[in-house]
């Protein structure tokens, strides 16, 4: 007990607003931990700056000179989510036994990181934290979240139902996680892969406080989008099986055709032609554009582009490199 170094990862673009109520609330459960002799007294939260434009980073540097429990990692430019995530699970596993992620805005509960800690100690490497209902949401965002989850599962995906980034990972599992090098990043969909053994801690979302969510609408269906193509060519496969369908039904209607013709009973018919080549023609239009996302997918992986740059690195465990290199 007490020997554990945890490290709290939180991810941050432009939450000015909402960070000196949020770096409090870790803080103090951080220290409650600690007094609890549950994790080290090393232990820390470490703040990833996405390329925030507002004063997230200036506070987050800020709170690193006068308080020891906290680090800080700033990104060159906006990243995007998943990758400003992996940027901080990838510093934390230098020097942590285990690392819990949660974003900026609290809006997971943070009551239950003190039961993540304990499963963690029970020998679970990986510990999932699932909302029990979905009701603070708009009846929108509740309703496209089940046909997410439920569209993932049907293609073939291990994607923890109603779990989103908020999650316990031991270092062991976090370095076999960053063996995973592709460019096009969907972290829910990849820590199932891992297969350590894991458990849930269930708990209730929350209403976000201050600032405006970092997700809206577009966000949310290009990362749907993503993490379906990222993990299942099934997609590609349905429109195979839609093509040879409409195949057969071409067939069909052109014997029909015939048949019309040789017993001289064709009609004009302009409203099912044109009707068809719309179909048709938007059908395809889908399957090409579909097709383009895994070409695009490919096209950037090819290039095995760095997944982030860091600018600055504030944190405790690059301070004490620092200080023995200048001895």
């Amino acid at each position: 007990m007490g020997k554990t170094l945890l490290t709290i990862v939180v991810p941050c673009f432009n939450e000015e607003e909402i960070f000196d109520e949020s770096y409090k609330k870790l803080r103090n459960v951080l220290a409650d931990l600690i007094q609890q002799q549950l994790i080290s007294g090393d232990s820390q939260l470490l703040f990833v700056d996405d390329g925030s434009m507002d004063s997230t980073w200036d506070k987050i540097e800020g709170a690193t000179y006068f308080d020891s429990l906290v680090s800080g990692i700033k990104l060159s430019r906006n990243f995007g989510h998943q990758r400003a995530l992996l940027a901080g699970l990838e510093e934390a596993a230098k020097f942590s036994d285990c690392v819990i992620s949660i974003d900026a805005d609290l809006q997971d509960d943070i009551g239950v990181i003190r039961e993540f800690v304990i499963q963690y100690l029970k020998g679970n490497e990986v510990v999932y934290g699932v909302r029990s209902k979905r009701e603070s949401d708009t009846f929108f965002k509740r309703n496209t979240a089940q046909v997410f989850y439920r569209l993932m599962g049907k293609l073939g995906l291990s994607v923890v139902y109603n779990h989103a980034d908020y999650r316990l990972l031991s270092k062991r599992a976090i370095e076999e996680m960053l063996r995973f090098k592709e460019a096009n990043l969907f972290l829910r969909g990849i820590v199932p892969l891992l297969g350590f053994k894991s458990t849930k801690v269930y708990y209730e979302r929350t209403a976000r406080t201050a600032g405006e969510s970092k997700y809206p609408i577009r966000k949310m269906l290009a990362f749907a989008l993503d993490g379906i193509t990222s993990f299942s060519v099934k997609p590609i496969r349905f429109i195979t099986l839609i093509g040879f369908c409409f195949s057969l039904i071409s067939v069909v209607a052109g014997v029909y055709t015939l048949i019309q013709k040789f017993t001289g009973q064709t009609e004009s018919g302009w409203a099912s032609i044109m009707i068809s080549l719309w179909l048709i023609g938007g059908l395809l239009l889908i399957s090409i554009g579909l097709i383009g996302e895994y070409i695009g997918k490919i096209y950037e992986e090819v290039k095995s582009r760095p997944r982030y740059i860091v600018e600055s690195n504030v944190s405790k465990h690059m301070k004490k490199k620092s200080m023995v290199n200048n001895k």
